[in-house]
């Protein structure tokens, strides 16, 4: 390591420190009117978890310098959410009590300023007491939260059912049904299979004329793949299944050692592709037949405003422009303002965003984070007779769950208007 990264991992592990001396003193506060034996218990388990927390975060950053160990993506996230888990409530304990302080301390200032005035004391400080109480209490919000992401969010698929209408769709293509997925993040999953082999179940059981697959199969590397071939050769499909390459799938987030060992690992994750049964699209189209009737299926590399920009929408119309429905595959949504819209396609499918993997819902609307990076970042957009579909994702990456943004299989069937 680095002398710039020790010195940063220091200065972090003081700030935690800090943050949980101040997040003990709002627990004491809180427990003031409990008893001794309560308080001392709660003590121990605190300093218990917490010095434990930053052992492993010192054996971590001491263990990962070896290659395999940077690519163990389970075990990284895990420790993400472990720290997540403790580390959100403290954050709620210390603004909760920060406020405490701030009211000992005005009404400190106040005695001071207006001496032999009435201090209100008991009032004044059952009102500090109930905001450290108060911020104990909220403080479960976080925990239970990203408890539930971790153990069900990731696990509860929403299969999620959309119909698209247009003039132009034929008629021999009336009732066509469509399943995207994307994003599954495949290194995110360690050894366990369950759910993808879940999410296998699922697709099957809509008996799909066609499985799309935008992107971002794996993290960084193709071996992530390599123990879900199986499973995933068992997705079924009447037409065909066909996928593209998401941002991830480059490995441009990785150092190599040389650009042909970056070069083999892509060629490894298109035959793998290939072995799970789909056609791997790369600025090309092609033709879907049923009886007379044609349609366009596109395919492009990742193209995004603020991500690699490898795919050319161009070569892949290139051929297409007679077929009177096209549906063009692209990982990154903001593609479909930046170079989409005006070409005359009718259906765009991406993903990329997650949905942030968190979200809110409030009056029937659901809000997320992902709303502020991205105009179009879940569900179904339409400009003129263009439509987009962001996917809110199958897997995850980082944080290893999710909360109210459950993974998603979008069925799509189509229709003549």
């Amino acid at each position: 390591m680095s002398p710039a990264a020790l010195r940063n991992f220091i200065i972090f592990l003081v700030i935690l420190v800090l943050i949980d001396l101040y997040a003990y003193k709002g627990v004491n506060t809180a427990l003031s009117h409990h008893s001794v034996v309560l308080r001392r218990i709660v003590r121990f388990v605190y300093w218990i978890i917490s010095i434990g927390i930053m052992g492993v975060l010192v054996w971590t950053l001491a263990s990962m310098q070896g290659a395999h160990v940077r690519r163990d993506h389970s075990y990284v996230f895990s420790l993400v959410a472990l720290f997540l888990l403790f580390f959100l409530p403290k954050l709620i304990i210390v603004l909760f009590h920060g406020l405490d302080d701030l009211l000992h301390l005005g009404r400190w200032i106040w005695s001071k300023l207006l001496p032999g005035q009435p201090d209100g004391s008991g009032e004044v400080l059952g009102r500090a007491n109930f905001l450290s109480q108060l911020g104990l209490i909220v403080a479960t919000v976080p925990f239970a939260g990203v408890l539930y992401g971790v153990t069900k969010g990731r696990r509860k698929f929403n299969v999620a059912r959309i119909n698209i209408q247009s003039l132009d769709l034929p008629e021999a293509f009336n009732g066509l049904r469509i399943v995207q997925i994307s994003d599954m993040h495949l290194g995110s999953y360690g050894d366990d299979l369950s759910i993808v082999r879940n999410g296998v179940d699922l697709i099957n059981a809509e008996t799909p004329d066609l499985v799309l697959f935008t992107g971002d199969m794996v993290n960084d590397y193709a071996d992530e793949a390599e123990r879900f071939t199986e499973v995933l050769a068992g997705v079924k499909a009447r037409i065909g299944k066909y996928s593209i390459l998401g941002n991830h799938d480059y490995s441009d987030y990785v150092t190599w050692g040389d650009a042909a060992a970056k070069r083999a690992n892509l060629d490894k994750l298109m035959r793998i592709h290939r072995d799970m049964g789909f056609k791997l699209l790369l600025d090309e189209h092609v033709t879907l037949k049923r009886g007379d009737a044609r349609i366009g299926l596109l395919g492009v590399q990742n193209w995004g405003r603020r991500f690699q920009q490898y795919g050319d929408l161009s070569k892949a119309m290139y051929g297409s422009e007679q077929l009177p429905y096209r549906i063009l595959m692209s990982h990154d949504p903001t593609h479909w303002e930046e170079q989409v819209l005006g070409t005359g396609i009718d259906l765009t499918l991406s993903g990329h965003t997650h949905g942030a993997q968190f979200g809110v819902k409030l009056n029937g609307v659901v809000y997320s984070p992902a709303q502020w990076v991205y105009k179009h970042w879940a569900g179904l957009y339409t400009e003129g007779r263009q439509q987009l579909y962001v996917n809110r994702g199958f897997g995850f990456i980082g944080f290893p769950g999710r909360v109210g943004m459950p993974p998603e299989i979008t069925v799509f069937e189509l229709h003549r208007a």
